[in-house]
């Protein structure tokens, strides 16, 4: 049986994360059981790694000390599929600049910046609700059975910021062009809320738990 470890490290989110994963299990009848867990051994033994997020950078980063991040590192390095929320898929930039500068794992260019673009805009931060994506449909596993039109829930101030268009795999437009959905190699991020996201969620996080990168 596969293991889904929904990683605990003060990040926020998790019951939500780890339910949706788990209705996805049930629902299409996959062998694997999810846990919740902040246990380094547990992250490296996992077949699926999901970090959710909320809150700021600077402290969902310092939640990962005491071993989770070397365990998360080496993990993915070993082919491990992983799916980052919100700042979990945040937390994969090179920076973060949300209560100063603070490193993230550098698992794609750029780093999380204020969208002071929406600001200029006129539009309200935080950039919160339902936001439509912009996606080549099935030009990534992630993408598969969605449709130009859907939607996702978003709820951030900050964004990815001086990108590599290799790892975009959807957009959202908000005063500007806001990463939605990032991509390199086995890992993975959605800037929207998965378990929020209804149908479009629920379809992300099936291809997720599918994808065998």
């Amino acid at each position: 049986m596969n293991r889904i470890v929904v990683i605990d490290y003060d990040g926020g989110n998790l019951a939500s994360a780890a339910q949706t994963a788990r209705h996805v299990v049930r629902e299409n009848g996959f062998r694997a059981e999810v846990v919740i867990s902040g246990d380094p051994e547990m992250v490296l033994r996992a077949d699926h790694l999901i970090l959710p997020g909320q809150g700021a950078f600077a402290h969902c980063a310092a939640g990962l000390q005491a071993g989770l991040r070397e365990a998360l590192i080496q993990a993915t390095e070993q082919g491990t599929p992983f799916l980052g929320i919100c700042v979990g898929m945040q937390l994969m930039a090179e920076w973060g600049l949300e209560h100063g500068r603070t490193a993230g794992l550098g698992w794609i260019s750029g780093q999380i910046d204020k969208m002071s673009f929406a600001l200029d805009a006129g539009l309200r931060l935080p950039h919160m609700g339902w936001n439509v994506l912009d996606f080549e449909p099935g030009a990534h596993p992630l993408t598969r059975d969605l449709q130009k039109g859907d939607h996702g829930y978003f709820v951030h101030s900050y964004a990815l910021a001086g990108w590599d268009e290799a790892d975009i795999v959807a957009t959202a437009e908000y005063g500007g062009r806001v990463p939605a959905i990032v991509a390199r190699g086995n890992r993975c991020g959605t800037q929207f809320h998965v378990e929020k996201s209804q149908k479009t969620g629920l379809t992300i996080m099936k291809n997720f738990l599918s994808w065998k990168p």
